[in-house]
């Protein structure tokens, strides 16, 4: 949703930029476009399926795509970052996507998904509990904490060979958060060592958040390095950036709220019982028991029979779900008549 959202504004902000990125990295962007539509199918139709080979295969299918759009939204930024993408580009390059610093760069991004997502199941792992599948994304985010920043490294080192005036403002005025993105990965591999989650979530989203930052304050003002596109010769008029600015307003009243309920629900295990066919579930974990008549006795859990229920907790979780999507849409249609669509 973001990335749509980035995408909406990139083409309306610096239509000049856009078409130039567009034109040399069209198999990249849609390879990466292709990943998150596979990703979404994947993650919908996995739930969906009732035998366990489809889930298995959705599942592969939602773990390829997962590392296909990071990778090749990747090689983008590091085409750009790079200087392969030329202000008057009329068709696609190969060699644009593929040099050094865009095949690193897109490593880098692979390596950045998979760490931020393995602090996150550690911490949630440890909310619940489960001290095996906790050691296991310790393990994990430790591991690709490590190859982020050796690949950051490797990439800087491609940089300062590809364009030397980047890497000189990388390491001169952005200096400052390149140092507090690796110091927060020290930070949270350290955290993790002594076993101690509180606040590693919000460390490492500052990390990956810090060198993001520093990549965009390395290259300001220019859009397209090695090229006279800067945010001013490329971008659009007074009016649309006003109109840019309302919508992102509006865009953050809605979303944010609703990523909040959604956390919130969710940190509390309020949406519902565990995901899949109960047959599925037993199938996939044998072990399961649940007592039975006689004390002290346990019998292997019965396919057909239920899960239980949590009446209470599930009319709570329907009715805040209830009360969010409401809100949203009151909100949505009073915009809508405000600005007279």
């Amino acid at each position: 949703m973001w990335l749509v959202f980035d995408l909406v504004i990139f083409w309306t902000a610096f239509p000049h930029a856009f078409t130039a990125v567009m034109n040399t990295l069209a198999l990249p962007l849609w390879l990466a476009l292709g990943g998150i539509v596979l990703r979404g199918a994947a993650f919908a139709f996995r739930r969906e399926f009732t035998r366990l080979s489809y889930q298995r295969a959705a599942g592969g299918v939602f773990a390829l795509s997962s590392l296909l759009t990071p990778f090749f939204m990747g090689t983008v930024v590091g085409a750009i970052a790079a200087g392969a993408v030329p202000a008057d580009a009329t068709h696609a390059s190969t060699a644009a996507w593929t040099s050094p610093t865009a095949l690193l760069a897109g490593f880098l991004f692979v390596a950045a998904c998979g760490y931020l997502a393995a602090v996150y199941l550690v911490v949630e792992a440890g909310r619940r509990g489960d001290g095996g599948m906790r050691r296991y994304f310790t393990h994990r985010a430790q591991a690709a904490a490590v190859v982020a920043g050796a690949l950051s490294l490797a990439a800087m080192v491609t940089l300062q060979n590809s364009d030397a005036a980047f890497y000189d403002r990388l390491t001169g005025r952005a200096l400052p958060l390149v140092v507090v993105g690796g110091v927060s990965g020290l930070v949270v591999i350290g955290l993790l060592t002594i076993g101690w989650t509180h606040g590693a979530r919000i460390i490492a989203a500052l990390g990956v958040a810090a060198v993001i930052w520093g990549w965009g304050v390395a290259q300001y003002p220019v859009l397209l390095p090695g090229t006279t596109v800067t945010l001013t010769t490329a971008g659009a008029t007074q009016a649309t950036y006003v109109a840019i600015v309302v919508v992102a307003i509006a865009a953050v009243i809605l979303v944010v709220p609703s990523f909040a309920v959604l956390f919130f629900l969710q940190g509390r295990r309020l949406l519902g019982g565990e995901e899949g066919d109960p047959a599925l579930a037993a199938a996939a974990h044998p072990a399961h028991s649940y007592p039975g008549p006689g004390p002290g006795r346990a019998r292997t859990a019965d396919p057909a029979r239920p899960a239980p229920r949590r009446p209470a907790q599930n009319q709570q979780a329907s009715g805040a779900v209830r009360a969010a999507v409401i809100g949203v849409a009151a909100i949505t249609a009073l915009a809508r008549r405000l600005l007279g669509h």
